[in-house]
């Protein structure tokens, strides 16, 4: 049985200070108070730390292996009281009292901080040579990776590519932002082949990218190993967005070299080049500032691009000498297609999205607007629409188990016998996992998931041993020690990710779920599900999907007429059981609600709203219950439409509803115009499916989504 995998959704994302903490997280989060870690360690227990205690302080030997052990309270809360006070001093840009904790904290757990502090401080002035001397002194741990990652970005920012180049191979671990910097250290260093390593990340996407990525591919123009045609590719996305720096400088490459004044000519009138472009010469420069002149209307109204085009095709038609060449039409019914999917929540749905996209089929698809062509063509069960759109995508992308379940669900649909068993078989093959396609694949073929199979409720046993390597494992010895302290989660987290990291790595499977045990035991039950999660071959529903609070969630479940699995699977999504979550536009508590949304339920309760009470762990779940009850009665008694409604307002979900019949429901989460709703919206009913196993409620994932009716 394939591990379960659940993907964390955007809210995680933000959340940081809760959930996946990055290594990218700043300094300035960190908070400080009198209690120290050595308090912190005590508080885990001895039987937690069975024979591996912890060490850090004055005289006392950092070990990346082996054991850490506790000489005695005072030197370890020396130790633990430099941490906290060396916190303050980088809080203020103290790099003298830094210097001097490096000394007093040297050779501690927590002995790389003051320096990483004293370093962050002014990272530009840092040398290559100082930044690598710190990954030697400490290695293999994630303060040594964020470090050298950020010196990167930052001299990247300076254009100091040299330094870059110095430690590049020090970072192994990038982000997007950082994988840019590195490119960009070698793109202007010669080494041009590593630096087509980010091609496929940034030459063609029209999407915000990291200001790094975006200098990354404007300076990729340059590379001997772009050539015309990826230019010609670029140019046509450049133009749609109307990136005029970019489109300058590609079309100069390509040999027709557009003015800055002609672009801007049309940005202020592009309705006076359409009235011109009759009487203008066929030039390959006109088909693209043609192309220009259609993504700035498009941008405005998609519908007056519309009208303009076919105009202009009739009108051209006629012509002896088209001045409009093919290739030019096929992009213009592009711009028209990508156009008309960023319109659908507030226009509704509407096929001519497939049609314009077929129109613009022989054009290479950028993975964006292959994306856009299958969601319109899954809403509209264009199935033949559907394996054009998912062919356009790179094979990578083809072979995810989004884009093989879509291809299935199209084959099923064919006349033709063989098709029709290749779906069979792909959909056995997405059934052997468990995630939100491995749910509806199980559902497809008859089969039915079983918690038991994947441990049901019950903890997985750890061996004394395993529990003893885990306070022996210095990243995940940190990470339970900062957890304990009243500092910024921030630096839990990033230490939690990172050991589990080097225990994937290191297929050390048995130190990963005996870290997750722990942290279960002690409450950290975020850090828990991140662990399972992000391991291949860890499967223990118990860790991954905990029901803390069960009394409460079934008891204000069964009061506001809701399933309780369903409410579990939200409270997973939003907070991961954090009590504390708070996200960055005011949601709180363990089940992430709004405070306007408070104050609506308390009103209607009878209650008085108090801001402290709604965000704690009971209250919070008796609001968010009654809250999914309020909007599971006002969107048709739908789960699908409920949850989107839980995320994005029901009036959102409302207006992704069908306008006429009924719509299965797999095709309108797939449709869903906001990615973040579209990836909650499954994650949730993925969870919902595994939680009603856990309660002894079973129900497979198709019969509790259902179908989604009309909303008119």
């Amino acid at each position: 049985m394939t591990k379960l995998r659940v993907a964390h959704g955007m809210k995680d994302r933000e959340l940081p200070n809760q959930y996946d903490c990055s290594k990218r997280i700043k300094t300035r989060t960190l908070r400080v108070s009198a209690l120290s870690l050595a308090t912190a360690v005590s508080a885990l227990g001895l039987s937690q730390v069975a024979c591996a205690e912890l060490t850090w302080g004055e005289g006392e030997s950092y070990q990346q292996e082996g054991s850490y052990s506790q000489n005695n309270g005072s030197q370890a809360d020396s130790g633990a009281s430099s941490f906290t006070a060396a916190a303050i001093a980088a809080e203020r840009g103290d790099v003298s009292a830094l210097y001097n904790y490096e000394q007093a904290m040297s050779g501690g757990l927590f002995a790389m901080y003051p320096t990483y502090w004293r370093m962050n401080l002014n990272l530009n002035s840092q040398s290559p040579a100082a930044i690598s001397q710190f990954v030697r002194q400490y290695p293999d741990t994630v303060m040594a990776e964020k470090l050298v990652a950020d010196f990167a970005e930052t001299k990247a920012g300076s254009n100091d590519y040299a330094s870059v180049r110095q430690v590049a191979n020090l970072i192994t671990n990038a982000d997007a932002s950082e994988r840019c910097a590195v490119a960009l250290g070698f793109n202007n260093g010669g080494d041009t082949m590593r630096a087509m390593a980010a091609k496929s990340d940034v030459w063609l996407t029209t999407l915000k990218q990291p200001a790094l990525c975006e200098q990354l591919a404007l300076e990729m123009n340059n590379n001997p190993l772009i050539n015309d045609q990826d230019r010609a590719s670029r140019l046509k996305r450049m133009l749609r967005k109307g990136k005029t720096g970019d489109i300058m400088a590609l079309s100069s490459r390509l040999g027709t070299p557009i003015a800055y004044s002609a672009l801007s000519e049309i940005q202020l009138n592009p309705s006076s080049f359409f009235s011109r472009f009759g009487r203008e010469p066929a030039s390959k420069t006109n088909q693209h500032l043609y192309l220009y002149a259609m993504g700035r209307v498009a941008e405005k109204s998609y519908r007056e691009a519309a009208l303009q085009l076919d105009f202009d095709i009739k009108q051209d038609n006629q012509r002896s000498v088209k001045l409009l060449n093919d290739e030019t039409r096929r992009y213009a019914y592009r711009i028209l297609g990508v156009q008309r999917m960023n319109h659908n929540t507030d226009d509704g749905f509407n096929a001519e999205a497939v049609d314009w996209f077929r129109n613009s089929l022989d054009e290479d698809f950028n993975f964006e607007e292959a994306e856009d062509y299958a969601m319109a063509a899954i809403r509209f069960s264009r199935w033949d629409d559907v394996v054009e759109a998912i062919a356009k995508m790179d094979v990578e992308t083809q072979k995810g188990s989004q884009w093989q379940y879509w291809l299935a669900r199209a084959y099923e649909q064919s006349s033709d016998a063989n098709k029709r068993n290749t779906a069979k078989k792909m959909y056995q093959n997405l059934a052997k996992s468990n995630d939100y396609y491995g749910l509806m694949a199980k559902d497809k073929i008859g089969q039915r998931f079983d918690a038991s199979r994947l441990g049901g409720n019950n903890l997985p046993n750890v061996s004394t041993a395993d529990r003893a390597r885990v306070m022996q494992d210095a990243n995940f010895a940190r990470a339970f020690a900062l957890y304990n302290a009243n500092v910024s989660r921030a630096y839990a987290n990033r230490e939690w990710n990172w050991a589990v990291k080097q225990a994937r790595d290191n297929r050390d499977d048995n130190l990963i779920i005996a870290a997750a045990r722990q942290a279960y035991e002690m409450g950290w039950l975020d850090r828990a599900i991140y662990a399972v999660d992000n391991t291949d071959r860890v499967d223990s529903l118990a860790l991954s999907h905990p029901m803390p609070h069960q009394d409460a969630v079934v008891r204000y479940s069964q009061s506001a007429g809701i399933d309780p699995a369903w409410a579990y699977g939200i409270m997973r999504q939003e907070s991961r059981f954090v009590s504390s979550a708070r996200s960055n536009v005011g949601a709180s508590g363990l089940m992430q609600v709004m405070p306007d949304t408070a104050k609506y339920i308390a009103r209607n309760l009878g209650e008085t709203y108090s801001a402290s009470r709604a965000n704690s762990g009971d209250t919070n779940i008796r609001y968010g219950t009654w809250y999914m009850g309020d909007i599971f009665g006002k969107l048709n008694s739908q789960p699908v439409l409920a949850t989107a409604g839980y995320n994005a307002g029901p009036n959102n979900a409302k207006r992704w509803q069908p306008t006429y019949g009924s719509l299965a429901a797999d095709q309108y989460v797939e449709s869903i115009a906001f990615p973040e709703t579209r990836n909650y919206v499954k994650h949730v009913m993925e969870n919902a499916t595994i939680y009603s196993s856990l309660l002894g409620r079973s129900q497979p994932i198709s019969q509790r989504m259902g179908t989604v009716p009309a909303g008119f």
